[in-house]
């Protein structure tokens, strides 16, 4: 049976909204979370977007669940030397609780030291790179490191767990996957694509684990979670590379306007009904993920948890 996993939005959420949820996610029987890795939110109305790695560690100290990001960036913003560092103290803090979610990122995020933003299949390049200096550094020797994109010298990492660091990449397409299959331990996607699942598996990634996320928003009056998930989130139902590029929350605010509330009722599970609920998830254990992050749109997480705690977990278990 897959695990189910309560997703942080950093977007959303300050700092000390994060851990509360946390705890909120353990007592309803959530497995594990995961934690969004953003500078900018995707547009003003949600309004947050605290540096994750101070909250990982307020996590370590708040509840026993494991830990990913998901996903980081390790190509621009933060040097791949830096986010191992990063990555080896949030496994020791979490005791061996830890994975690092990674991907080829966004212009939202990555372009804010003026630097060039690169085509995608640069940017699969960087990340493959990157990932090689990550897990060097993170066996705790000395290394160094002159590569066609990044130099590392004489850098070794004092603090480091026992145990390596699982890594798994995000991928939404089949050149993605292959990567992740290729470079992973794990893979990550947001939609219960089979044929992504598939193209990871006979690229290499066999009987690694495959995780998947959505949003969800509960609320008693559906009409009103409509607006709400429209409100903040209309954002995810831009299509293509779209997000891939557009460089400001002002950018993506300016493209949503062209998302109806309609589509996202299409995409998005809002409502009370248990029901639709358990059909979303039900979709990635269908098309064989190891794991499913749920997260809830908006202000009323504590209505969510309750929800899912006494009518969608116990039926997904059952």
């Amino acid at each position: 049976m897959p695990g189910f996993g309560y997703f942080l939005s950093c977007e959303e959420h300050g700092p000390a909204d994060l851990v509360e949820q946390a705890r909120m996610a353990e007592q309803a029987g959530f497995e594990s979370l995961w934690i969004s890795d953003h500078y900018h939110p995707w547009n003003g109305q949600q309004g947050q977007s605290p540096f994750v790695w101070s909250v990982i560690g307020a996590l370590s100290q708040a509840v026993s669940l494991p830990v990913e990001t998901a996903v980081t960036c390790p190509l621009l913003r933060t040097h791949p030397a830096v986010i191992a560092q990063a990555a080896a103290t949030s496994a020791v803090q979490l005791d061996g609780r830890f994975r690092l979610g990674v991907g080829t990122g966004e212009a939202l995020n990555e372009h804010i030291l003026g630097t060039v933003w690169p085509e995608a299949p640069v940017r699969l390049e960087m990340l493959e790179e990157a990932l090689q200096i990550i897990r060097r550094l993170l066996t705790g020797e000395q290394i160094s490191h002159h590569g066609k994109h990044y130099t590392v010298e004489n850098a070794r990492l004092y603090t480091v767990p026992d145990e390596p660091v699982p890594i798994d990449v995000s991928a939404f397409g089949p050149q993605a996957a292959e990567v992740a299959a290729r470079v992973g331990d794990g893979l990550i996607t947001m939609a219960p694509d089979e044929a992504v699942v598939e193209r990871f598996r006979r690229g290499g990634g066999g009987g690694k684990p495959v995780y998947g996320g959505l949003k969800v928003c509960w609320g008693t009056d559906e009409r009103e979670a409509v607006r709400t998930a429209h409100r903040l989130w209309a954002t995810e139902q831009l299509p293509g590379e779209l997000p891939q590029v557009l460089p400001t929350p002002t950018h993506f605010e300016q493209a949503s306007e062209l998302v109806t509330e309609e589509r996202v009722a299409r995409a998005v599970r809002c409502g009370d009904d248990p029901d639709a609920h358990v059909e979303a998830l039900s979709a990635f254990v269908d098309a064989g993920f190891d794991g499913v992050y749920v997260n809830q749109i908006g202000a009323d997480q504590q209505g969510f948890f309750d929800f899912y705690r006494t009518k969608v977990l116990p039926r997904l278990r059952d």
